[in-house]
C-alpha cells in the first residue's frame, strides 16, 4: 500500500546502508564520484531533457499520452543529435537519455530521476498532476542506473491499451506479436494500491567497494 514517493525515500536509505557496511565514504565509477550519505537529488525527466539537451520533451506529448514524433525529431535535430529516418519518438527519447542525460545523472550525489512520459512505463500508474507522465523513477549514482520504480497501474482498461500499443511497437521492430495475458489483466481489477522497485544489488555492491565493472 505505500506510494512511490515512499520507495525514493527507501532508495536513500539503501545507499547510506551499502555506504556505511562497506566502509565507504564516497562512491566512484570511472571518474565519477557522489555522497551515498547525501540526500538524493530529484529530477523529472522533462526537466533533465531541458537541462542537458534544451529539450522541451513534453511539447512532444499530447494530454492522452499520445507522442508526435516529428517534434521530437526536429528537437534532436536543433540539439545537434543524430536522428534516423526510420527512428519512432521512442527511439529518439531513448538516443536524448543514453546521449545526454543519462551520463550527467548521479554526480556528487544520488538522482532520482522521475516522471517518464506514460509510453515508457507502461505498468506504472498515470501522475495524479499531469496525465502526460507517469508514476516511474529511476535511481542513478556516478552515471550507472541502480534502480527502477513505479507505483503500480491497477486499471485494467488502461493496461489492455498500454499492452496493446507495446505488442504494436514489438511488432514494428521484430515482427512478431504475442498474446495479450488476460490473466494477468482479470487480476488488477482486485489489486490494492502498490507500489515496486528493481534494485540492481550487484551494480550497489560494485559501487560500495570500489570494484572494477
Amino acid at each position: 500500500g505505500e506510494t512511490y514517493e515512499s520507495l525514493m525515500a527507501d532508495c536513500a536509505e539503501f545507499l547510506a546502508l551499502a555506504a556505511e557496511k562497506a566502509g565507504a565514504k564516497t562512491f566512484r565509477f570511472r571518474g565519477r564520484e557522489a555522497d551515498p550519505f547525501a540526500e538524493p537529488e530529484r529530477l523529472s525527466v522533462a526537466e533533465a531533457f531541458s537541462r542537458h539537451a534544451g529539450i522541451d520533451l513534453l511539447a512532444t506529448v499530447s494530454a492522452d499520452g499520445g507522442t508526435d514524433r516529428a517534434a521530437l525529431h526536429d528537437a534532436l535535430v536543433r540539439a545537434g543529435l543524430r536522428t534516423a529516418r526510420d527512428d519512432h519518438w521512442a527511439d529518439l527519447f531513448s538516443r536524448v537519455m543514453v546521449e545526454k542525460v543519462e551520463p550527467a545523472l548521479g554526480q556528487g550525489r544520488a538522482t532520482i530521476l522521475y516522471g517518464y512520459p506514460v509510453s515508457e512505463a507502461a505498468l506504472a500508474r498515470p501522475s495524479a498532476e499531469d496525465p502526460r507522465v507517469a508514476e516511474r523513477f529511476e535511481l542513478y549514482c556516478c552515471g550507472v542506473e541502480l534502480a527502477n520504480a513505479f507505483g503500480e497501474l491497477t486499471d485494467p482498461t488502461e493496461q489492455r491499451r498500454r499492452f496493446t500499443a507495446e505488442m504494436d511497437e514489438k511488432e514494428r521492430i521484430y515482427g512478431e506479436r504475442y498474446p495479450i495475458d488476460e490473466d494477468f489483466l482479470a487480476a488488477l481489477a482486485t489489486m490494492p494500491q502498490a507500489s515496486g522497485s528493481a534494485l540492481g544489488f550487484d551494480r550497489l555492491v560494485m559501487l560500495a567497494t570500489g570494484a572494477a565493472a
